[in-house]
């Protein structure tokens, strides 16, 4: 068994240069995952400066490490829209994923990329009478926008179901083959991607913005955050906004495969796909902030999904907005945000880079008001901002009152040096790891994930290795024991 995504289990994978000096660009876009990616593609044939740094390496972060669905069939997403916001931006989230889609499609075939791009039904059902309604509801809305819809008994796998249906040119592929392709097609001498280089801080000037990294500098007109969780700190993103889920994802070989791809619409949440000759499964989703005990969540998933001898497990987090749109758009002059993709990555991270590309350009964009950053929200409408109040306080309470979780059974454990909290964990080896026990972010004591080896932070989803270098951010900084 491999604690890695299947997706990153390639044998050979593109290699860039770390910056080594002072550079000027037109734009900088930060972050190397699916959305960096597809936006820097964008520019290929652009005059301009452009410049891709990666904290680490291409594609490394939660852009592989999702289920890897195209589709526009996500949950009962437009009945929610439909609530808030009405049927016209319902039907026009629609018409965005459509295009998103779309676009992959034909930018596939036109460039040749070998990504393992299929074409897979999508299915959406429930095993509980009480969400009948749910299903119709979302079906007709789907219906009222022109879409082709067919409702079914059962799953093509003849799992039985209380109620569902299904919908056609959607896709599912191999995401970290596709963002190196897209990437090796895309890099020139004015387009440059630079791996394993980390931006620290942000300071605008005039009308530009000086971006430092721990040695250089990079000087850009314009910047884009293509970031799952932005590093920087800003009032649009302020926790009552947004919030991180987490899940656990199983990958295992079976006999029969089927080309489609599937999800509930209850909790605990099932999704289903195959690749190749393997199923791979999503469950135990929970808030970051009551997701401590990893072991307990793949217990859940197991009994759930009723696998328990798989090839590979992970985990993956993905921000959440409380009205259920990605942030897409400018948030000061010049500085571009691109997140929250509520699980639904694959397509909203093309269309990020087709609005990004628009507001660069200065061309009119239907989605610009849909997806602003700074737009408003109705707490009355919403019925996760209770929960989210509360999961944000919770989470960094917590972390603060009990460091040593009961399910640890004494490793790691946790102590003092030097004034400094830290912790230790001993591997099957008898090898002692020593980290410092804070999240350098906010300062969050971090979680021990027992299944991965990794020390994840319960407020914001910093993540470090078993040695404490950091994996993911918004953390900048590594907790290794000096």
């Amino acid at each position: 068994m491999k604690n890695i995504p299947i997706w990153q289990d390639l044998k050979k994978s593109n290699d860039y240069p770390s910056l080594k000096e002072n550079i000027d660009v037109d734009i900088l876009i930060i972050g190397g995952g699916i959305t960096g990616c597809n936006t820097f593609y964008q520019f290929k044939d652009d005059s301009r400066k452009i410049a891709l740094v990666e904290r680490n390496k291409i594609g490394s972060g939660s852009s592989s490490r999702s289920s890897a669905k195209i589709t526009f069939l996500q949950e009962n997403i437009y009945t929610k829209l439909t609530n808030v916001f009405g049927n016209d931006k319902a039907k026009l989230y629609y018409r965005s994923q459509k295009e998103a889609i779309n676009f992959i499609y034909n930018l596939v075939k036109y460039e040749n990329i070998n990504c393992d791009l299929k074409k897979s039904n999508s299915y959406l059902y429930t095993i509980d009478t009480k969400n009948i309604k749910k299903i119709e509801r979302e079906k007709d809305i789907l219906i009222s926008f022109g879409e082709n819809v067919t409702s079914i008994n059962n799953l093509p796998n003849s799992k039985n179901i209380k109620a569902g249906f299904y919908v056609s040119d959607t896709y599912v592929f191999h995401p970290l083959k596709y963002m190196n392709s897209i990437i090796e097609k895309s890099v020139s001498k004015n387009h440059r991607v630079f791996e394993n280089t980390k931006i620290i801080k942000i300071e605008k000037y005039d009308n530009n913005f000086k971006c430092y990294t721990n040695t250089n500098v990079i000087n850009a007109k314009y910047v884009i955050l293509a970031l799952h969780y932005p590093y920087f700190l800003f009032p649009y993103l302020m926790p009552l906004k947004c919030y991180l889920e987490k899940s656990f994802l199983v990958c295992s070989k079976v006999k029969n495969t089927y080309d489609f791809n599937a999800i509930n619409i209850e909790k605990p949440l099932n999704s289903i796909r195959y690749y190749k000759d393997h199923i791979l499964m999503v469950s135990s989703s929970s808030n970051l902030a009551l997701a401590s005990n990893s072991k307990e969540m793949v217990e859940m998933l197991e009994k759930n999904t009723n696998i328990v001898n798989y090839d590979y497990i992970w985990s993956n987090y993905d921000l959440m907005t409380l009205d259920n749109l990605p942030l897409i758009g400018f948030i000061d002059d010049g500085l571009i945000l691109a997140t929250g993709y509520n699980t639904w990555g694959n397509s909203n991270s093309m269309l990020a880079s087709l609005i990004i590309k628009d507001l660069i350009d200065h061309k009119a964009n239907i989605y610009k008001e849909l997806f602003d950053p700074k737009r408003g929200f109705n707490s009355q409408k919403l019925i996760n901002y209770p929960l989210n109040i509360f999961s944000s306080a919770y989470s960094f309470i917590s972390s603060k009152v009990n460091k040593n979780k009961t399910f640890y059974h004494g490793n790691p454990y946790f102590t003092k040096k030097d004034g400094r909290s830290i912790a230790i964990y001993k591997d099957e080896n008898g090898t002692e790891h020593i980290v410092y026990n804070k999240c350098p972010h906010l300062k969050c004591s971090l979680v021990f994930n027992e299944i991965e080896k990794t020390w994840d932070c319960p407020c914001h989803g910093s993540r470090f290795d078993i040695d404490g270098k950091c994996i993911m951010g918004p953390s900048n900084y590594d907790i290794g024991y000096k």
